[in-house]
């Protein structure tokens, strides 16, 4: 039996690059309360991290603020009705999720992102009926770094535990991945901020481009 048959992918920043139109409802919140937009490099670190992270970055608010909820509920709504106007795979993950599938792997989502959101914007990029699970934030009572939608998503694909490998872009995807008992691997492409530090993270190793993880594939299944 080969050692990895599932592939699994956290969404946002290791998939999809989903941060211009994240950045776009953040930038367009911002506008509706009198403020300057922000730079899209200064959003783009903070995409992975979620609707809170964006709020407390562009307004520099925190949860308790009465007006915190109310902004991140309109942000999310803004979001949703532009959720795949601009966003796109990565360079090359089209083409190598393509040669998983004729290589006769499978592979799935696994995100903190709620279902509301991924669905939709899975269908609309022609991919929610290809993947073999997508397990999103709200899909169970936890999320990652909690095991349980791991080893949740590796019982709709089939897989141990041992056979997956899962790639993402944020600590806690590799926390979340090592807590399943999965390989890991950092997508460094993804949205990362200056404090972080993938080299620190324990994940088996790192990629830079979505064609490393054919190579490490190879490797570890003994066919290259």
């Amino acid at each position: 039996m080969r050692n990895i048959r599932t592939v699994l992918f956290d969404l946002d920043g290791t998939l999809l690059d989903t941060a211009p139109d994240l950045a776009d409802a953040l930038n367009a919140v911002l506008a509706e309360n009198h403020r300057p937009p922000l730079p899209f490099e200064e959003i783009r670190g903070v995409v992975s991290h979620g609707g809170m992270a964006l709020i407390r970055r562009g307004f520099a608010l925190d949860e308790s603020h009465p007006d915190f909820q109310p902004l991140r509920r309109r942000l999310l709504a803004l979001y949703r009705d532009n959720i795949s106007r601009k966003t796109r795979p990565f360079p090359g993950m089209g083409e190598l999720l393509d040669q998983l599938e004729l290589l006769g792997y499978n592979w799935g989502v696994v995100t903190n992102k709620p279902g509301w959101l991924t669905e939709p914007l899975l269908r609309d990029l022609g991919l929610f009926e290809r993947a073999a699970c997508v397990v999103s934030g709200d899909t169970l009572e936890t999320r990652k770094p909690h095991p349980a939608p791991m080893l949740h998503a590796c019982e709709r694909a089939g897989s141990n535990p041992e056979q997956c490998v899962y790639v993402g872009d944020a600590q806690r995807d590799i926390e979340a991945g090592r807590n399943a008992g999965m390989r890991t691997l950092v997508a460094l492409f993804g949205y990362f901020q200056e404090q972080d530090r993938p080299h620190e993270w324990h994940a088996e190793g790192m990629i830079r481009t979505p064609q490393d993880l054919l190579d490490w594939l190879a490797r570890v299944n003994g066919s290259g």
